[in-house]
């Protein structure tokens, strides 16, 4: 193997394992933290909660992993040490960048499950009735309303 595809070599499997370790980390700390918010967004049925919390690790594995690897592709390949070492910084600060976007996606999507959640459980009347009205009868017409004067 001729020294310049040495680099190519070496800067795709950094470039991989960073990447990769990267989601991992970001993918697990999003698991852990956000299960909080859909447990209250699941009105308190954890096991829903947890259910839907994997299947939202698996769907952003396979996002930022997909990218990952289809990114490889993509830009100068590198000839020299310098080159490889700017190539693996271009490559894993995308990789950042997508996983920080999906952690913004992922922060939207729970706080809007949670003020959903909370505007269904908080259905009681903020202040307690006072009187009972009773409906208006059958046929019922209301009075034309009158103009205040000036």
């Amino acid at each position: 193997m001729e020294p310049n595809n040495l680099y190519i070599v070496w800067a795709y499997g950094f470039y991989i394992l960073i990447s990769v370790l990267l989601t991992i980390w970001v993918a697990r700390t999003l698991s852990k933290n956000g299960l909080v918010f859909l447990v209250e967004a699941f009105n308190n049925n954890r096991e829903l909660a947890s259910s839907v919390n994997h299947l939202l690790v698996v769907g952003f594995y396979l996002i930022n992993i997909g990218y990952v690897t289809l990114a490889l592709k993509y830009g100068d390949k590198p000839n020299n040490l310098q080159q490889s070492i700017e190539f693996l910084s271009t490559k894993v600060g995308l990789v950042l960048l997508v996983l920080g976007g999906m952690h913004f996606i992922n922060l939207r999507v729970f706080s809007n499950m949670r003020k959903r959640a909370q505007l269904k459980n908080n259905t009681r009347p903020p202040v307690a009735p006072q009187q009972w009205v009773p409906p208006a009868p059958q046929g019922f017409t209301p009075p034309p309303a009158t103009q205040p004067a000036l």
